[in-house]
């Protein structure tokens, strides 16, 4: 019995440091904040942005609307830091709260296409068969149509509103995502442990979002970080064509159309959105690269 108890004792010490080995997602973090010090800088960046924007009404010089026609397309100063508009508005103060639908409409539709592709990704990947087939020939069709012009026909179709736009948005990379988590379903479908919850009679459904799930995590992560600014240029493109976000709201991209006229006369007006607008497309991409270096396992191993 003694024998038996020291040898269970051993096996127990040996799992507990097999476990202990793989870094859980906090440790995998704060590893790439050691390792990567420009996505860790970038993660910084978007805290104070998004932060900045909820804030905007407190941290803003001037109000969103507030004109002063005497000081219409004023060049940058101590007053008014990125100048003025046509109308006499602190360009500055615009950016601030145009971050507020920006970020918005960059973040929400990302967040409803994610949750439709890791929808449409477990029943693809855990079911199989027909109903696999039709998901995946969906995703195609989604797919072979670029973005940007998908969003526009969804724009024309349903009308120029922000409800639309989000809308249009949230309908251009579902398809990606439901690839991912497809992928990943069908591996981790025939674990040992999705075996062993199976046999003692768990639900599917519960297999899927207790057991397959939680494994989609990282992977999910990475795709949000890098789909963010695509969702965030395609609505700046939309609003410079002029079917995105529409007068007197604020917005980037609608900023950038209602300016192109001074392009050459007032750079500053088309230039200060423009900043702002890769400023926070390229934090989410380094940030997204970043978290692909410390959680995609097929990078790991590189």
């Amino acid at each position: 019995m003694a024998k038996d108890s020291l040898e269970q004792k051993d096996w127990n010490t040996d799992l507990q440091s097999q476990i202990g080995e793989q870094d859980g997602l906090r440790e995998q973090l704060l590893r790439m904040c050691r390792q990567n010090k420009l996505a860790a800088f970038s993660a910084v960046l978007i805290l104070v942005i998004l932060l900045l924007a909820i804030f905007a009404p407190l941290v803003a010089p001037y109000g969103e609307a507030e004109q002063d026609l005497l000081q219409r397309l004023q060049p940058p100063s101590l007053a008014h830091w990125f100048g003025t508009d046509e109308l006499g508005r602190d360009v500055l103060s615009r950016i601030l709260y145009g971050s507020r639908l920006s970020l918005t409409i960059g973040i929400l539709p990302t967040i409803i296409s994610l949750a439709v592709g890791i929808v449409f990704g477990l029943l693809a990947g855990y079911f199989g068969g027909w109903l696999d087939y039709l998901i995946m020939r969906l995703a195609d069709v989604m797919l072979s149509i670029p973005s940007l012009l998908l969003a526009m026909v969804v724009m024309y179709t349903l009308g120029q509103s922000t409800l639309n736009l989000f809308i249009a948005l949230s309908l251009t990379s579902w398809a990606s995502i439901a690839r991912v988590v497809r992928s990943q379903t069908l591996s981790l479908k025939e674990s040992e442990y999705v075996e062993a919850a199976r046999s003692i009679g768990v639900s599917r459904w519960k297999i899927m979002v207790r057991h397959i799930l939680p494994n989609c995590i990282p992977s999910l992560i990475v795709l949000f970080t890098l789909n963010v600014p695509s969702a965030i240029l395609s609505e700046s493109s939309l609003s410079f064509l002029g079917i995105g976000a529409q007068p007197p709201a604020a917005s980037w991209g609608l900023m950038v159309n209602q300016s192109k006229q001074f392009l050459f006369t007032q750079p500053w007006l088309s230039l200060a959105p423009c900043l702002a607008i890769m400023v926070v497309v390229l934090a989410f991409n380094f940030l997204g690269d970043g978290l692909r270096d410390v959680l995609d396992p097929y990078m790991k191993n590189q």
